[in-house]
């Protein structure tokens, strides 16, 4: 069987509740399916009513469903009335073998009529009626396509908004602004994505504890021109610290295999000598894990070309942002990390350490600049599947 692209509409109210995490860990948990894509959109008041016209219509076997679905999107998609603000609305892309069907069967039905947590609507939507049988309250959580013909519909629609309505969405209905309101950066790093697991999922869930909201989003195979840009100040962190303390290390091992107690002042001096290179080794090594390439061994025309490695970045709006952030995603070293923080509970070691934090308010503006992640890398991908 081959590989199919499915897609994922995550709700403005679910994003408000938070529960985003929980429906990225739910699907990654329950199919065998590769998170290939993700980006924010702020949908404008033609892309709403142009997807609700196309569900409105959709399969004209079941026009109910297909009716409550339209007000839905109509009622919760548009911007705000009062305000004229967009709504968020995430939008997930899922690659692999029988995706479409996957992805519909985990998501369930609009009427959750198992009730018990066994589908994503199950466990995050609503669906009451009245005695009469009439509709009183819904919310399914999240829309998804029952067919590869609805999926490349739906995905044609959106894509041609990406441009314009994707992106970072600053100024929704939801997003404070004003002082003290902040924008943070958290990149989950390649260990999330080296073997199929709900990590990623989790992680996120992690972060609501924030109360932050997510602006943006977007999965990123990192250049090793943009790794090094976005380390640049790596280097010389990592040859003062050798230089501070690497020289009892120096006298260690210099002793064991000389056989000799070497003289603090020597160990001093060959430290120094040593710094350049042992900085330079360990930002190598930093790359290949962030990219997959060695840049001493990488030819200049691969240097600008993705890399093998798989990253999300996820852009953060709200109060004392980067603050909350960091302190979430705990010390560099996951031994020194707080009880209950990212890198503690998913952290292997300083560099293994799951999640990325920018730790100003300037430097979030730089490395979401080097990541580029307003930019759509989206519409390409559905097009290999939905020329």
């Amino acid at each position: 069987m081959s590989s199919e692209l499915a897609f994922v509409l995550i709700n403005p109210y679910t994003i408000a509740k938070s529960r985003t995490g929980g429906i990225i860990a739910r699907y990654l948990q329950r199919t065998d399916l590769r998170l290939a894509g993700a980006r924010v959109f702020g949908p404008s008041k033609q892309l709403v009513e142009k997807y609700a016209e196309l569900v409105r219509h959709a399969d004209s076997s079941q026009p109910e469903t297909c009716k409550l679905i339209a007000d839905y999107i109509l009622r919760s998609y548009a911007p705000d009335p009062a305000t004229g603000k967009p709504r968020r609305v995430i939008l997930l892309l899922f690659e692999g073998e029988d995706a479409v069907a996957k992805i519909w069967s985990v998501t369930g039905s609009v009427t959750m009529q198992w009730g018990t947590g066994q589908t994503i609507r199950d466990t995050f939507g609503d669906y009451i009626v009245d005695e009469n049988g009439n509709v009183r309250y819904f919310e399914p959580a999240v829309l998804v396509a029952p067919t590869k013909e609805r999926a490349r519909a739906s995905l044609s629609l959106w894509t041609s908004y990406s441009a314009s309505d994707g992106g970072i969405i600053e100024h929704a209905v939801d997003v404070p602004d004003g002082e003290g309101v902040e924008k943070t950066l958290v990149l989950l790093k390649p260990d999330n994505f080296q073997f199929h697991t709900s990590r990623p999922g989790s992680i996120v869930d992690a972060l609501s504890a924030s109360g932050l909201r997510i602006i943006g989003m977007k999965k990123i195979n990192m250049s090793v021109t943009q790794a090094e840009q976005f380390y640049e100040k790596i280097p010389e962190i990592l040859k003062n610290k050798f230089q501070e303390s690497g020289w009892e290390r120096v006298a260690e091992a210099l002793g064991h295999a000389l056989g000799l107690e070497i003289p603090k002042e020597t160990a001093i001096k060959v430290t120094e000598h040593l710094a350049p290179l042992y900085a330079k080794n360990q930002f190598e090594q930093l790359i290949r894990f962030m990219t997959g390439y060695l840049p001493s061994r990488c030819t200049p025309e691969d240097r600008d070309k993705p890399g093998t490695e798989e990253c999300l970045a996820i852009v953060y709006k709200g109060y004392d942002a980067v603050r909350k952030i960091r302190n979430l995603v705990g010390a560099t070293d996951p031994r020194k990390a707080g009880y209950g923080s990212i890198r503690r509970e998913f952290g292997t070691d300083v560099m293994v350490n799951a999640a990325h934090a920018s730790d100003s308010v300037q430097s979030a503006e730089r490395e979401i600049a080097i990541l580029k992640v307003a930019e759509d890398n989206i519409t390409p991908l559905v097009r290999q599947y939905y020329p």
